[in-house]
């Protein structure tokens, strides 16, 4: 039993595979079927937009698949091609090699390796926290302004266009501009009548396979009346038979090269997994383990590359249409997997047909969802500093690229962390009526005050980052209070570390302090806390008396020692809140 739960944990299909039923299999029978049948267009298509032949999109929806429903634990997440991811891809690879060129279809299947790679040593060492520094305002500033780049990239196939590829919205709308009077009118009747009928599908049963219905009616209009002979770009020959296993050979300066496009395709491809994994989880109450998931989502890169596929992650309306048509277990994508790899083998003669700007209009109104106007809204009412973070990364990104602009919203993430860190809410507290309670003077008006005591609460750990803030707070306070105050309280309640800087900084004020004739107690120190001032004999020096349960017992031993009573005051001196 101990062995099988040791291997259950890095091999999560274990577990629900020996309670799997009748009535699991029914519901995900259904839904990879369901998923499998969605991800025939929709891989192609976000092929297409990564800059490499249709099939690979394919190609990448049956290894990965399977791999993941061994190795994953979210029993709904259904893995494959992204359109962000295949945004990265083209943006990254790209740049080294001509898009849709033979060198750049095995760079994209290389940056798979490297992503699996990377994913995977993130989940062996435990490293899921990494992605913490990618705030949701950073993330979603970036994916709006990624979801305008990729429906902005299918102009050229969604209008029947000759536009250069770029990665700039901007040059993009001048090119349509341009060449607005040459426009195809058999193309964009198809790409445009394509969206709408996707649009109204979705409105009457969202689990309806409404890509697959645009593409057969798309392949069928176009074969019938010749369209390929009127100007209406097709997909053309699809090899048929499924992907083989290959070894491709490993360049150093290749790597070299996509190392930064692995990286953020690495972490960015992660968050969008585990965003929708955990919605998911919480649904049907269950737990996903965020470093189990970098191992699963790492191994289905790996192998996916073996089998020529380029990166994969978690989709989210793939995850959602999966979720709703009843999967219960990574059997779902199973069987999704099984679907594709029957159509890789029997059925692309079928999409000879198919027209470029069908695989336009799907990925248009899947990267649509992507634009959250709403987080926008919400941070105005709630979070200006978060709005403006968001802001900034969107504009970033239009205006320097992809990758520039993920690395501006990393900077500012890792910016907004020193700063919360180096200036941490800190407080004057004042005494509630005649109750034990001491709360924020500012938050509570009537709280009372006693020009002798001073009471304040520090909200973080005390360590070298903030020291200078801890310092200059009590300075401001105790030179506002003047020759009357003769006791600081420290409520270390809050104070939950201490670091070596932060002693230095304690024992340099409790010296200033005594200098002035000012007594110093400290009130709510935690057990890790007293040990260290213990270790590094502050309590020793001060004397155990100095130390205190709560506020309360220290405000009571004061004025007892004293024999005096409180000169409370309603008008507390104002602190930073």
């Amino acid at each position: 039993m101990k062995n099988s739960s040791k291997l259950s944990r890095f091999i999560p299909m274990i577990d629900w595979i020996k309670n799997y039923s009748s009535g699991h299999f029914k519901g995900d029978l259904n839904a990879g079927i369901t998923v499998g049948i969605m991800l025939i267009p929709q891989g192609m298509a976000y092929a297409v937009l990564a800059g490499l032949p249709p099939i690979y999109g394919l190609y990448a929806s049956i290894v990965p698949l399977i791999l993941y429903a061994i190795f994953g634990t979210s029993r709904q997440l259904a893995v494959g091609p992204v359109a962000m991811v295949s945004l990265l891809v083209v943006a990254g690879v790209g740049e080294i090699a001509e898009v849709g060129s033979d060198r750049f279809i095995q760079l994209a299947i290389m940056t798979a390796m490297g992503v699996g790679v990377f994913q995977l040593l993130m989940g062996l060492f435990r490293m899921g926290f990494l992605v913490n520094f990618l705030s949701h305002p950073v993330l979603s500033g970036f994916t709006s302004a990624a979801a305008l780049i990729i429906g902005a990239s299918q102009f050229k196939n969604l209008l029947g266009i000759d536009l250069p590829r770029t990665n700039y919205v901007h040059e993009i709308l001048m090119g349509v501009f341009e060449k607005a009077a040459i426009i195809d009118p058999y193309t964009s009747a198809i790409g445009i009548g394509a969206i709408v009928l996707i649009i109204m599908i979705r409105k009457w049963k969202p689990t309806f396979p409404s890509a697959l219905v645009v593409v057969v009616l798309g392949t069928l209009v176009t074969a019938g009346f010749g369209l390929d002979q009127q100007g209406v770009a097709i997909v053309g020959e699809i090899p048929r038979g499924l992907p083989s296993l290959e070894i491709f050979s490993f360049n150093l300066g290749d790597f070299q090269q996509l190392l930064p496009t692995i990286l953020v395709i690495s972490l960015v491809g992660y968050m969008e997994s585990i965003a929708v994994a955990k919605a998911i989880a919480n649904k049907h109450g269950y737990k996903v383990d965020p470093n189990q998931e970098l191992v699963g989502l790492g191994v289905a890169n790996i192998g996916g590359a073996f089998f020529q596929s380029y990166p994969t992650t978690g989709g989210f309306s793939r995850t959602a249409v999966n979720d709703q048509a009843g999967a219960q277990t990574g059997m779902a994508s199973i069987i999704s997997a099984a679907i594709i790899g029957l159509t890789v083998l029997l059925l692309t003669p079928l999409f000879y047909y198919l027209p470029m700007a069908v695989l336009a209009s799907i990925i248009i109104v899947a990267v649509a969802g992507l634009f959250d106007a709403a987080e926008m809204k919400y941070l105005w009412k709630t979070d200006r500093k978060d709005l403006a973070m968001l802001a900034t990364t969107f504009v970033a990104t239009l205006a320097l690229g992809i990758e520039e602009g993920i690395l501006v919203g990393v900077v500012l993430s890792l910016i907004v962390v020193i700063y919360s860190s180096s200036k941490p809410h800190s407080t004057e507290l004042g005494r509630l009526g005649e109750t034990r309670n001491f709360r924020n003077i500012q938050r509570y008006p009537k709280a009372k005050t006693d020009r002798k005591v001073l009471i304040y609460r520090f909200d973080s750990a005390l360590f070298f980052a903030n020291v200078t803030h801890f310092q200059d707070q009590l300075d401001e306070l105790i030179a506002a209070r003047g020759d009357d105050l003769e006791l600081v309280i420290l409520d270390a309640s809050s104070i939950h570390d201490i670091d070596s800087t932060g002693i230095h900084v304690l024992r340099d004020f409790i010296e200033d302090l005594q200098d002035k004739g000012i007594e110093l107690y400290i009130a709510g120190a935690i057990g890790p806390v007293r040990d260290k001032l213990k270790t590094c004999d502050i309590i020793q020096e001060m004397g155990i008396k100095n130390f205190f349960f709560d506020v309360h017992d220290a405000v009571t031993t004061f004025y007892s020692e004293k024999n005096q009573h409180p000169d409370y005051e309603y008008s507390p001196l104002q602190t930073n809140s």
